[in-house]
């Protein structure tokens, strides 16, 4: 199935969370389109300019060195495939704006203990953040 990844997170945005922000969309939009046609406000960063994406609201953003503006009242921040060497980023930003963290991680990446994970039409999703507080598998 074309994106099917993609439209599993964007089904588990839209079904738990009213506005999102996604990281690092790097010119693809699938989810945040499935989150578009859900009625969820959504905005896509990334620290490249994709002019071309016109469908969704789209910005240049650094999340190590975030404008803090653009995340402030989303109620989550959701990554696609990151690298795993922002997740640090992705955490401490959810945690300064009070959003949750939704991961999909490449393969079986996850970063420490995989934070609070969850599954969303067979796509394993990592929350490492819930209500502006780190959380842990603990």
């Amino acid at each position: 199935m074309e994106h099917g990844i993609e439209r599993a997170v964007g089904r588990y945005i839209a079904a738990h969370y009213s506005s999102a922000v996604e990281v690092g969309f790097g010119g693809k939009t699938y989810a945040a389109e499935v989150l578009l046609r859900a009625g969820v406000s959504v905005l896509c960063t990334d620290v490249h300019a994709y002019p071309e994406c016109t469908l969704v609201p789209s910005v240049v953003d650094d999340c190590v060195e975030p404008r803090l503006s653009l995340y402030e009242g989303a109620d989550v921040i959701y990554a696609v495939r990151p690298g795993l060497e922002i997740v640090p980023a992705l955490i401490s930003l959810a945690e300064r704006v009070c959003a949750d963290l939704v991961v999909y991680h490449l393969g079986f990446e996850v970063y420490m203990d995989g934070g609070e994970v969850t599954e969303s039409e067979g796509v394993l999703l990592h929350r490492y953040v819930r209500d502006g507080k780190a959380v842990s598998r603990g």
